[in-house]
């Protein structure tokens, strides 16, 4: 449960731009948003949020990868 927590906080402490500028994230995550979050209309952190939503549903590659961008930030 700490992890899934820990997890959620990343994603929702990415900012756009932050997850604009890692190629990793977009690489990783990419096929779940197209996947999970087809519907949803880009802006407003409505991605993210639907990212949050479907957590448990995000593939392992976008898990590690979202965990390697929150160390990056040093763990902010």
């Amino acid at each position: 449960m700490r992890k899934l927590l820990a997890l959620l906080f990343t994603i929702a402490s990415i900012t756009a731009a932050q997850a604009q500028d890692s190629g990793a994230v977009r690489q990783a995550c990419g096929d779940d948003v197209r996947t999970l979050c087809s519907g949803i209309m880009p802006g407003g952190g409505r991605i993210k949020q639907c990212m949050i939503e479907k957590f448990d549903k995000l593939s392992d590659g976008c898990r590690t990868a979202l965990k390697d961008a929150r160390a990056q930030q040093g763990g902010k």
